[in-house]
């Protein structure tokens, strides 16, 4: 089983942007030996456009893969979409891994995207399966609910012909559909029981739909804090976890590095092998901050 640890960028801890914080978080990870970046997409907060973003940190790396966590779909046009991506992995030499949501429950975010609440499972069920048929096919007709194309072709093509598709969610809903449409699932604030349960939902969703998903494609997006967790931040947590239910900030956010890598080693012993990890909130400071986790977690991707 191959280990990587990826990085996480964006969500609402982070700072406003300063070019000088970004280049050093991006050469960081790439000195430092992270196997990959990923940017969160929230349009009314300081992150970064995840396609935008991601492009520049391609232009000064060689090797550090490139993730969205997640992009949204909905409201996406998927053929403009598809070129975009099919276009930033050409340009990064395939290290892109596209990683994509529905996006969170929130009416400024929804009404960025121009899709109400409702709308948006349909959206992304017709979505996805096209954007992957643009990206292998080289004539493309499909009339659904949403969009009609004749004879659309795009180009570049990725660099492997297809793209690896990883989704996240946690409810029953979400994981019967990366059972049936993705290639790979990477959830958020799940505790490691939770997680291997809710994998072997997406496992027995994949085999009633005639898919398998790789043993190597279950991953987890964990949280941690290299110091205590302040009251608005446990606060913040509890507001995201809602959703998926009740649980102890405390069991769900390892503080300091010798409790995130124990909780990366509980996940590995499950059989999840891909990782993001993000700070819960940004450190004034990328270097220390690297290099504390670095020392930490980055071993049990090389003993794997």
């Amino acid at each position: 089983m191959k280990v990587r640890i990826g990085y996480g960028y964006g969500g609402q801890g982070v700072r406003p942007l300063e070019a000088a914080s970004y280049e050093s978080l991006v050469d960081g990870l790439e000195s430092r030996g992270f196997d990959s970046l990923w940017l969160t997409e929230r349009v009314n907060a300081d992150t970064l456009d995840p396609v935008a973003g991601l492009a520049y940190a391609a232009s000064r790396t060689r090797r550090l893969k490139l993730g969205t966590a997640v992009m949204v779909l909905p409201g996406r046009n998927p053929v403009l979409l598809a070129k975009q991506l099919a276009t930033l992995d050409r340009l990064s030499r395939g290290r892109l891994l596209p990683a994509f949501g529905l996006g969170i429950v929130n009416v400024q975010e929804q009404q960025a995207f121009g899709v109400r609440r409702e709308e948006r499972a349909g959206w992304f069920e017709e979505a996805l399966p096209l954007l992957r048929r643009l990206w292998v096919e080289n004539d493309v007709t499909h009339h659904g609910a949403r969009f009609h194309v004749e004879h659309v072709t795009v180009r570049p093509k990725p660099v492997k012909g297809a793209l690896d598709v990883w989704l996240g969610g946690a409810l029953p809903r979400e994981l019967e559909r990366v059972g049936r449409l993705s290639d790979g699932w990477l959830p958020s604030f799940l505790t490691p029981p939770e997680a291997a349960a809710g994998r072997r939902t997406v496992e027995e969703a994949a085999a009633r739909a005639g898919r398998e998903i790789e043993d190597e494609h279950f991953g987890a997006l964990v949280q941690y804090s290299l110091r205590p967790l302040t009251g608005d931040e446990s606060e913040r947590i509890a507001r995201r976890r809602d959703r998926i239910g009740p649980v102890d900030v405390e069991r769900l956010i390892p503080v300091g590095t010798s409790a995130l890598r124990h909780r990366l080693e509980e996940f590995i012993e499950l059989g999840f092998s891909k990782f993001v990890v993000l700070p819960v909130s940004q450190p004034e400071s990328w270097e220390p901050e690297l290099s504390e986790v670095a020392e930490a977690v980055l071993p049990l991707q090389t003993a794997a």
